[in-house]
């Protein structure tokens, strides 16, 4: 009964305390307005959403989102660094990964994650889901890089979901 209304109790949490936040206010009409998009938004979206594969290893999940947070401030550094030594030019260019993962969710995890750090972009997902076009903001070694992502983040995401 309580899954009904309640079809992503996380995510229902999240846009409520979100919406509290953004609005920074806790008066009861702000209240009452969050409380009816955390139930109404996952309730009205539900149709949308791919199946979300079972976490086979949690500690491992966690193992990747410190991992990530961590590449995160390392890769800020390196850019910030990149962009303000007047001595280093930066060597953009794109480069093909190929996948191994062919979870849809898997997929869009892993090209988030290489998204979110910085000097990085996935560009465009092959429609056969064979790879995934990469934006490097300075590339030294195609294969190197291919190799990091393939370590870092598309190994332990295929662990966590064992896909």
């Amino acid at each position: 009964m309580l899954a009904r209304y309640f079809p992503a109790p996380a995510l229902s949490l999240i846009l409520f305390v979100t919406w509290l936040l953004m609005v920074r206010s806790l008066s009861f009409g702000q209240l009452l307005l969050g409380v009816l998009l955390a139930i109404g938004i996952p309730l009205l979206t539900r149709a949308f959403w791919l199946p979300f594969p079972r976490v086979k290893h949690p500690i491992k999940l966690i193992r990747f989102i410190l991992r990530v947070l961590a590449d995160i401030v390392i890769a800020n550094l390196q850019v910030s660094l990149l962009i303000l030594s007047p001595k280093r030019t930066p060597h953009p260019g794109f480069i093909e990964y190929p996948l191994q993962v062919q979870d849809r969710l898997a997929i869009t995890l892993l090209a988030n994650t290489i998204t979110m750090t910085p000097g990085t972009v996935s560009t465009n997902i092959r429609l056969d889901h064979t790879s995934l076009l990469i934006h490097v903001l300075d590339m030294q070694d195609e294969q190197a890089l291919i190799q990091d992502i393939q370590e870092r983040y598309e190994r332990p995401i295929k662990e966590i979901f064992e896909c």
